[in-house]
């Protein structure tokens, strides 16, 4: 079953844009060229979103050859499909990789096991509730990213289609 989905590349300093590429075409199993441009929110680096097709569990690979760059930021998402929930990664240099399944309206679903882990952490004193439910969110993730995320003056504008 196949999934469709976008890589967004928030920040990569020059030197490692064909990496990423190389690493996308990897998992995709043919030769990727991205639209790179600069990112504002970072001089000196640059940005690129890509629109991807593949197997459900790809967005999982791309994330997983893209990690542990250290000057790099992205973001991997997959829509539902028949045989998978949908998937978001982020990652940050800082905060390392999150990941999180995804509903048919793009809500965050948490698993009962996460919820009781993080109720367990505030309720022995390790933390409080609203910092491991903005954990489970991503919320760091989020808030790190939200800058890189503005596209500026000169970015593709992505047409959304499908109304929900």
């Amino acid at each position: 079953m196949t999934t469709r989905g976008v890589l967004y590349v928030h920040s990569a300093p020059r030197a490692l844009c064909p990496h990423v590429e190389w690493a996308v075409a990897g998992v995709l199993g043919g030769r990727v060229t991205l639209d790179w441009i600069r990112q504002p929110a970072a001089p000196g680096t640059w940005r690129a979103e890509f629109s991807w097709q593949g197997e459900a569990g790809t967005a999982s690979k791309l994330a997983s050859a893209l990690r542990g760059w250290q000057q790099l930021r992205f973001e991997v998402t997959a829509e539902p499909c028949a045989t998978a929930e949908g998937e978001r990664y982020s990652s940050t240099p800082e905060l390392g990789i999150f990941h999180a399944v995804t509903g048919i309206h793009g809500d965050i679903l948490i698993p009962e096991d996460r919820l009781r882990a993080a109720l367990t952490r505030s309720r022995g004193g390790e933390s409080d509730l609203e910092s491991e439910l903005a954990k489970l969110l991503g919320k760091p993730w989020d808030d790190e990213l939200e800058p890189f995320r503005y596209a500026g003056e000169g970015a593709p504008v992505r047409w959304l289609h499908q109304v929900v």
